[in-house]
């Protein structure tokens, strides 16, 4: 059985137009020697500030007298809530047994992560900006022509207006190549969804400051710089189709599919949002909510100034982890068709109970106090990994909207039959890289970190 799963009639020529645009890696707009320099003058175009402010200093957000919620005035943007998730594994639900308690992200609104995309010497080109978000390391990277939320684009902030949004919203506004909703971070936000969309332009468009347009081999070569290519991008570029490999998956679609029906089915998972006040294992002060063992994520406070943004100074909350996380694709062939160990994850916070994760995605300091047993399965084998085993690796930021230095270094690594076996333990599964890019033209089949991995997985291709 052919190795992809079924695509729409007439992708075919597109495929072969991307496949040109990903071998072009000079632009006809910007060449890829200029664009630190490009980069550079735009962060020197504008005023960029964060600073850390404790609670009290929040402008229109406060908590809640009767849960503890941090709440904005407008009732718009998003919360911070309690949620409490009970797991339990086995087809009876008579498995391992799982409980805890965290703060999340409630935001219901779906958002909108949009590329626009023009042909320029008949060679697809993606329009790109230089955006500020406040939680990335280096403030200002390239995300997706439109990366807005519905409280953005239909300014409740009383803010100027999201620029190119017409090319996503309403009639006439081109040919989509992609539109799909696609998950946010299952283990910060509660069911949260953003509409992953690439729309090909017909007519002229409108080159304004902050943006420049990039062919996907120049988008390629930026993937495997750090902190270059936002979340946000990394996970639309997953939705583009890739042309078929000859081959045959381990796996047949339909099994997959299956495998992926069964992990679902065998986990029962429950989560309940709760106060956020008197949340068990986390306590409240000044300038931060934060676990009690000092692990996992802590919940602060900011200010920003941002001169090209929609609004140019606000305050808000942000999701900071306590240490840099490891995002990793164990990478085999078979048959000479190279396949990635995906995991069947359980995160809290997903609509469907289960996504399809990296091999390994942890922070490692989070279980470094734990026996080498007690470990993530994997984990070790994805530290111990030599230069010589590293396929990609480069660090990536998580959404800078919401996390503040959230890290994690992106690998892919050769494994053994010893590391890795052929009949991998229950949770994970082998898949090739066309499989996931199947699966990734719907909805909530692999979470945000498989998705830029993938991204990661075609650029380094």
């Amino acid at each position: 059985m052919p190795s992809h799963m079924p695509r729409p009639r007439g992708d075919g020529r597109l495929a072969e137009r991307l496949a040109l645009s990903a071998a072009t890696t000079e632009g006809a707009h910007l060449a890829t020697g200029d664009f630190r320099d490009w980069l550079a003058e735009r962060g020197r175009a504008h005023e960029f500030q964060v600073e850390r402010i404790p609670f009290d200093r929040l402008d229109g957000w406060s908590f809640e007298e009767s849960t503890g919620n941090l709440t904005h005035r407008s009732g718009r943007f998003f919360t911070v809530e309690g949620l409490h998730v009970t797991e339990r594994d086995g087809p009876y639900g008579d498995g391992p047994y799982a409980d805890w308690y965290q703060p999340i992200i409630k935001q219901p609104e779906v958002g909108i992560l949009g590329i626009l995309v023009k042909e320029f010497d008949g060679v697809p080109h993606f329009l790109m900006q230089a955006k500020m978000e406040p939680g990335n390391p280096n403030l200002l990277q390239l995300s997706p022509t439109v990366q807005a939320t519905r409280s953005n684009y239909t300014q409740a902030h009383r803010g100027a207006a999201v620029k190119y949004i017409e090319y996503f919203v309403g009639p006439g506004r081109g040919r989509v190549i992609a539109d799909v909703l696609q998950s946010e971070h299952g283990s910060w936000f509660f069911r949260k969804s953003n509409r992953n969309m690439i729309v090909e332009a017909t007519g002229d468009v409108p080159l304004l400051d902050d943006f420049c347009w990039l062919t996907l081999g120049q988008l390629g070569e930026l993937l495997h710089q750090d902190h270059t290519v936002n979340m946000d991008s990394r996970t639309v570029l997953s939705c583009l189709p890739v042309p078929d490999p000859t081959g045959l998956a381990l796996l047949p679609d339909t099994e997959l599919l299956s495998w992926i029906t069964g992990e679902r089915s065998r986990h029962d998972v429950r989560a309940d949002r709760v106060p956020l006040a008197g949340l068990p294992g986390w306590r409240r002060h000044e300038t931060a909510i934060e676990h009690e063992d000092g692990r996992y994520f802590k919940v602060v406070a900011v200010a920003v100034r941002a001169g090209n943004r929609e609004v140019t100074g606000w305050t808000q909350p942000l999701f900071e982890p306590v240490a840099p996380g490891v995002t990793a694709f164990l990478v085999r062939e078979f048959g000479g068709i190279p396949h990635v160990l995906v995991h069947a994850r359980v995160e809290g916070g997903f609509l469907d109970t289960v996504e399809l994760g990296p091999t390994v995605q942890y922070t490692p300091e989070n279980y470094a106090h734990l026996p080498e047993k007690e470990r993530p399965l994997f984990l070790d084998t994805v530290l111990g990994a030599g230069p010589d085993r590293i396929r990609y690796g480069a660090l990536h930021s998580e959404e800078g909207g919401r996390f503040l230095n959230a890290v994690s270094r992106c690998l892919l690594v050769d494994a053994t039959e010893a590391e890795a076996p052929l009949d991998p333990p229950p949770g994970y599964a082998w898949a090739t890289p066309a499989q996931l890019s199947g699966l990734v033209r719907h909805g909530h089949y692999l979470n945000v970190q498989a998705r830029t991995l993938l991204a990661c997985l075609n650029a380094s291709a």
